[in-house]
């Protein structure tokens, strides 16, 4: 089970004066937190580890160095497969109009890492409270001020299309064509295809390729080799498989790596 350090306020006396409440959990073994919701904004940071944050529109792969923006009341579960350090800012409604309407997955800057850090060692954030509130104001800078980056899965809504995309999640290294997928489902070829391009607003080859370079981000945060994730995604050569990679994140595994973007381990 997760250790849990801080967990957010429910004294409704206090509540009325926090705009930032904040809580860390660590993992040192495959963990979900099941679906719920907040009533208050929600940004998930992974300092350790790799998660992926699952809603009803989509799934959200968050590396390390990455963290999740979930507005309120979106219902949403988080998946660990492993060892994950996670700091959580719960943000009140009404704090920002400029803050994200949508989830999105946003690079944390080694400024705004350290406001998180700060924020959750203090737990909560009173806006009475001079130091708190210049705190607020700094990391509501850096929010207005996020990048935000394509690791967003859209899932498909119809129950078709949602099974096929499901058997792909379930089995990256799948390579059963749309055709030998659409048998059992009782619908055509033609229309998972529509359905994909309507409802995920991409081609089913393309989000095939997505799903599985995201499931790849999840392996290399583990420290697979490349060799191997690309046989684990479905791919015959590491070469194929670092041209796809590039294609979709828009660099290689390699340099994602130097770059800074996933922390290797051994």
């Amino acid at each position: 089970m997760p250790k849990k350090r801080q967990k957010p306020s429910t004294d409704s006396d206090l509540e009325e004066s926090l705009d930032i409440r904040s809580l860390a959990i660590g993992t040192s073994a495959p963990h979900t937190i099941h679906k719920h919701s907040h009533d208050w904004h929600q940004l998930i940071y992974a300092s350790r580890g790799v998660m992926t944050v699952n809603t009803a529109t989509g799934s959200w792969v968050v590396p390390s160095l990455r963290a999740v923006w979930v507005p309120a009341r979106t219902e949403h579960e988080v998946e660990m497969p492993g060892p994950v350090s996670v700091r959580t800012l719960y943000l009140r409604t009404g704090l920002s109009d400029l803050l994200p309407k949508d989830c999105c997955v946003v690079n944390v800057s080694p400024l705004l890492r350290e406001l998180i850090l700060r924020a959750v060692e203090i737990g909560m954030l009173d806006r009475n409270v001079p130091s708190h509130q210049h705190l607020i104001d700094i990391i509501l800078d850096q929010f207005h001020a996020l990048p935000t980056v394509p690791l967003k899965l859209p899932m498909p809504v119809d129950r078709r299309a949602l099974r096929v995309a499901e058997a792909v999640r379930e089995n990256p290294a799948l390579v059963k064509s749309l055709d030998h997928l659409t048998k059992k489902i009782g619908a055509s070829k033609r229309t998972i295809e529509r359905l994909f391009q309507t409802e995920t607003e991409m081609t089913f080859g393309k989000w095939r390729q997505l799903s599985r370079m995201l499931h790849a981000l999840r392996l290399l945060a583990a420290g697979e080799p490349v060799t191997t994730v690309a046989l684990e995604v479905g791919y015959d050569s590491t070469s194929a498989f670092i041209s796809a990679f590039k294609t979709a994140l828009g660099t290689t595994p390699g340099r994602y790596y130097a770059d800074g973007h996933l922390r290797k381990r051994g």
